[in-house]
């Protein structure tokens, strides 16, 4: 029904247009209770085993989880929860709202099953996010995780300052927290990777963190852009830091293989183009570092055969996102039903 009738309206709109419209309906559906069991009753799995999932000290009811940036400001959380995800990203959170780039901002490529965006943190910011997750009827049975990142004018130099607050602000809300410091979209953030400067901001995240009442996870995500002696140095300020795992990849400002004339755009691609090279990461990244550290695997995960493939190169968890735009809600329970 997604594919056939679904889709064909929502791909007559604005990308970003469309976007909001589905956010703001899942956002009534979490809010009205019978509409939300509903959802449940429609894409709950019926699984013969046990689906659980442990990984940096959370039991997951499931390993799909839905990637940050689909609900930027919680706005939509409980009804995405209704979905059958095991857990749910939300972000990126900035300290302070912030418009974001220009736009047109994000281009659908359908013929590539891809995605290219060049949003730029767009969201009203920490304090209306902690207000969104402060709402009473927080669903029991998913995961939540805050990704956060800096503001678009704050100077690499003094970026940990938003990165520490925001850790003490939704430590309290979140299940985890993600740093976000591989989006390509914010300018010199990806910088953040190198090791010098990585170093430097998780050891202030890690000493902040020993001070708080709410001791979260804290996982890293990264970019699959990055050459091996940048993953190699990368993965060294994580382990050394005590992080407690990574997301593997972001998007990518790379092309290859890309036909569509709309490979042009500047931003971040994501979707199918996507996956063999986040594939990579991940099985690296489980190679260097023995399987010891977690990892969440998302990028280019558009059918159930791509899931088992992501957890098959070492991913604990996956996430998804573009799957979700060209499918449908219906992939997660796709997904499920093949790994159950």
């Amino acid at each position: 029904m997604y594919k056939n009738l679904f889709r064909p309206l929502l791909f007559c709109l604005d990308p970003e247009k469309a976007h909001n419209l589905t956010i703001q309906l899942l956002r009534l559906a979490g809010a009205v209770p019978p509409v939300d069991y509903a959802l449940r009753q429609i894409f709950a799995a019926r699984s013969h085993g046990n689906m659980a999932v442990e990984a940096f000290g959370l039991k997951f009811a499931n390993p799909v989880g839905l990637a940050a940036g689909y609900d930027k400001d919680a706005l939509a959380w409980r009804g995405l929860a209704a979905l059958g995800f095991g857990h749910i990203e939300v972000g990126t959170v900035t300290p302070r709202s912030q418009e974001g780039n220009l736009k047109p901002r994000v281009f659908r490529i359908p013929e590539e099953q891809a995605v290219i965006n060049r949003m730029g943190f767009p969201g009203h910011g920490a304090d209306f996010v902690a207000k969104q997750l402060s709402i009473p009827r927080r669903p029991s049975s998913v995961i939540l995780g805050v990704n956060i990142g800096k503001n678009k004018d704050t100077p690499n130099e003094e970026a940990a300052r938003d990165y520490v607050f925001l850790l003490e602000k939704f430590s309290p809300l979140a299940d985890y927290l993600t740093v976000n410091i591989s989006s390509p979209n914010t300018v010199g953030l990806r910088r953040l990777q190198a090791r010098d400067f990585l170093e430097g901001l998780l050891k202030q995240l890690a000493v902040k963190r020993a001070a708080l009442d709410f001791s979260r996870p804290i996982l890293v995500k990264l970019a699959p852009d990055l050459t091996d002696q940048e993953l190699d140095d990368a993965l060294a300020a994580i382990t050394t830091a005590g992080m407690d795992g990574v997301i593997a990849t972001n998007t990518t400002i790379g092309r290859e293989g890309l036909r569509s004339s709309l490979g042009q755009e500047t931003g971040g691609l994501s979707g199918a183009p996507l996956k063999a090279r986040s594939l990579e990461i991940v099985r690296q990244i489980h190679n260097k570092t023995n399987g010891r550290l977690p990892i969440v695997g998302v990028g280019g995960i558009m059918n159930p055969d791509d899931a088992k493939a992501m957890l098959d190169a070492g991913a604990s968890l996956i996430q998804l996102y573009t799957g979700m735009v060209y499918s449908g809600p219906g992939l997660v329970k796709e997904i499920m039903m093949m790994l159950c």
